[in-house]
């Protein structure tokens, strides 16, 4: 612990430097700019949107995973997990032809007749919602599908035996118990998210810029070593910030299970 507190604390002590000692210069000049502060915001929705899309598209995955035959939950494992078993380069370019304007997303929609020209995904930030959604994934589902192999299959059949149907029994006893696990992956979603560098930079391909994309121009680029330091402790904060209420939510959600 203590090199990985002494780091932070460092870090924290470099973002006070001003020219004339201690000072909190580096966080006004953040929070004077309409431009930081839009920064911040995006990053911020960025976590919020790859989180939520992480949930609803790992959620069925992990519930799938659950009741596969054996045979199919290794093909599934290496299917979860393959975006973490790749170079982060070369899976970002791999989305960069993926959602490019001749790219396979816009030639399916163009031969399926949705669209009349390609849309532009590159370089966006739905774009970059996507390819983060894809890499960050599995840090959504393999929680929930440790929280769903806890459940004990008895519950659903005491529920049915009593009259409860599918979708009663999933939301009244299936999902709350799958709450920790859920809450424990937006964290780890999240975290990840805001604090990616290579997949934003890429696909927003210099365009769009993020918290981490800031930290590196302003500490590598620019020299400004307080400044990268303040705008990393601001990432840090909000990443405490969400710490603080998805713990106060699993400490709810353990409460209303119990």
């Amino acid at each position: 612990q203590l090199f990985y507190v002494v780091p932070l604390l460092l870090l924290i002590a470099n973002s006070f430097q001003g020219d004339g000692g201690i000072s909190l210069k580096n966080y006004t000049d953040f929070f004077s700019s309409p431009v930081n502060v839009k920064v911040l915001i995006d990053t911020f929705m960025m976590g919020i949107q790859v989180t939520i899309a992480s949930l609803i598209i790992g959620y069925p995955v992990a519930y799938l995973y659950i009741n596969a035959p054996n045979f199919w939950k290794g093909i599934l494992t290496f299917l979860i997990m393959l975006p973490l078993l790749t170079s982060a380069v070369v899976r970002t370019f791999g989305w960069v032809v993926i959602l490019g304007r001749q790219g396979l997303i816009n030639t399916a929609l163009l031969q399926l007749g949705i669209i009349d020209e390609p849309i532009r995904l590159l370089f966006t930030h739905n774009g970059v919602l996507i390819a983060l959604t894809q890499v960050w994934m599995p840090m959504m589902v393999l929680p929930i599908v440790a929280s769903l192999s806890q459940i004990d299959s008895r519950l659903a059949a005491a529920s049915e035996s009593l009259g409860g149907g599918v979708w009663r029994t999933f939301w009244q006893i299936t999902f709350p118990l799958t709450l920790p696990g859920i809450i424990s992956g937006s964290l780890l979603v999240f975290a990840l998210t805001v604090s990616s560098f290579v997949t934003p930079s890429i696909i927003g391909g210099g365009q769009l810029i993020y918290l981490p994309t800031l930290i590196y121009q302003q500490g590598i680029i620019l020299l400004n070593q307080p400044f990268a330091a303040a705008v990393s402790t601001l990432l840090l904060i909000m990443v405490v910030i969400m710490v603080v209420i998805l713990t106060a939510l699993g400490r709810r959600s353990r409460r209303y299970i119990h």
